[in-house]
């Protein structure tokens, strides 16, 4: 049997974490923040933990 193969896509989105927690950039950061509020911009920083039934879906484009 050949190896299977990780979603390139999802590979670079998503991280997996020790305890098999799927993390994700959160979204609205890129972008037109001239016009978005410092708060806001702050409270976009960091990761987020993806939706359990999300997660699933992502372990498996991942090969986890």
């Amino acid at each position: 049997m050949p190896k299977n193969k990780s979603h390139s896509g999802a590979r670079k989105r998503f991280k997996v974490t020790g305890s098999g927690k799927v993390l994700r950039e959160r979204a609205g950061k890129r972008h037109l923040l001239e016009h978005k509020s410092s708060r806001l911009t702050r409270r976009l920083t960091g990761n987020a933990e993806m939706a359990p039934g999300d997660a699933k879906k992502i372990k498996k484009l991942l090969g986890k």
